[in-house]
């Protein structure tokens, strides 16, 4: 039987730091409001593209896994943050890696991405159409969020990081995979300002309005987190305690705590991540783990539990069998060039073209598209 191990890890996180301070000088907030409802502290702010983030993420995947990119068959672009909608952004990564003979594919389940993609390429593994693929999950949230809503604003980061899978004969990689999505909660989490609906209106990029419910996000999450877990724990006979390490998404340090405490796993064995980088939907659950990895959290032949959930409402929990190896192979020499401003400077200038009242949308769309929500900080 063949298997899709994970031979390659590696991230790229922007080096400019926003801080729950930083925040407080354009919001009504403070560092002990956001970190007592959130856990986060600060987040990344890019000053590149998700495709330039996607690149040098996926070349240090490839240069530890030991494979060219001359040889890579399939590229995951997991994510909601495109620069270009057509054409699609796996094709950028494509080019800037020389991946010449890789089918390009974008795939977005909002902070599901990544874990969709990495069960996607596993089938595509097992079942022979390629051999080996790479798996990004990336944001680059910053550059379209309503800065001025105070509920959404605190919560997301910019970030990516990736994956490389090959076949194995070995038993490792993805061995269960729970999916599903709760679409009749699909609109208590929404961004207005994207996709046909808004076509030919006179909106600009950035200007967007947030819909976030976050009590009922809250519950949800928890809820399909924790089932989905307890669903591929028990399609392997897996009980909670021979669970090594939970590499789970990174929306919310209550959720984090209230999946691990109803999937019976001690929070000694789940990597956070959230107090240092916010939710970065797709990219939260790869770089948690490329993290775990650099901090020898991952042992060799470890079982780890990957729990994600993200707008649609999409949720998954995926059960990994890791293999022996767990240091790189050869390190990569791509670097991201330096910012030229601070996390705060980026942000305010994007703020500067956004409508300051927070009305970018609110007046140009249709009634059908004008209903509101409730919004609360998630947790």
């Amino acid at each position: 039987m063949t298997y899709a191990a994970i031979t390659g890890w590696g991230k790229c996180m922007p080096p400019a730091v926003l801080s729950n301070d930083d925040l407080s000088t354009f919001l009504e907030t403070s560092d002990e409001w956001i970190s007592t409802r959130t856990g986060m502290r600060e987040r990344r702010i890019s000053h590149v593209s998700a495709i330039e983030l996607s690149t040098v993420a996926a070349s240090r995947a490839l240069a530890c896994a030991g494979l060219d990119a001359a040889d890579v068959d399939l590229i995951i672009y997991g994510g909601v943050s495109n620069d270009e909608l057509v054409p699609n952004s796996a094709s950028g990564v494509q080019i800037a890696l020389g991946a010449t003979k890789a089918a390009s594919i974008d795939l977005n389940t909002a902070c599901t991405s990544f874990c969709y993609g990495l069960t996607t390429a596993t089938a595509m593994i097992r079942t022979g159409v390629v051999r080996n693929a790479i798996v990004i999950g990336v944001e680059l949230i910053s550059r379209y969020m309503d800065w001025s809503n105070r509920n959404v604003a605190v919560l997301f980061g910019d970030g990516a990081a990736a994956v490389v899978l090959q076949a194995s004969d070995t038993e490792q990689g993805v061995l269960a995979s729970s999916l599903g999505c709760d679409a009749e909660g699909r609109q208590t989490l929404r961004v207005r300002g994207f996709g046909c609906t808004y076509a030919n209106r006179e909106i600009s990029f950035g200007d967007t309005l947030w819909d976030f419910d976050g009590q009922a996000i809250f519950k949800r999450a928890v809820h399909a987190m924790a089932e989905a877990s307890r669903r591929v724990m028990a399609e392997r006979g897996i009980a909670p305690d021979d669970i090594d390490l939970v590499v789970p998404h990174q929306a919310n340090l209550r959720i984090i705590e209230s999946v691990a405490k109803y999937a019976g796993v001690p929070m000694e064995k789940v990597m956070v991540t959230v107090q240092k980088y916010g939710n970065m939907s797709a990219a939260t659950v790869p770089v948690a783990l490329v993290e775990a990895l650099e901090e020898g959290r991952v042992r060799p032949g470890a079982t780890l539990l990957m729990p994600a959930f993200g707008g649609g409402l999409t949720w998954c929990s995926l059960l990994v069998r890791w293999g022996e190896r767990v240091t790189p192979l050869g390190h990569s020499t791509i670097e991201l060039p330096p910012p030229t401003q601070s996390a705060l400077e980026m942000v305010n200038a994007i703020r500067a073209h956004q409508d300051p009242h927070g009305r970018s949308l609110a007046g140009l769309m249709a009634p059908a598209f004008a209903e509101s929500y409730t919004l609360s900080a998630a947790g």
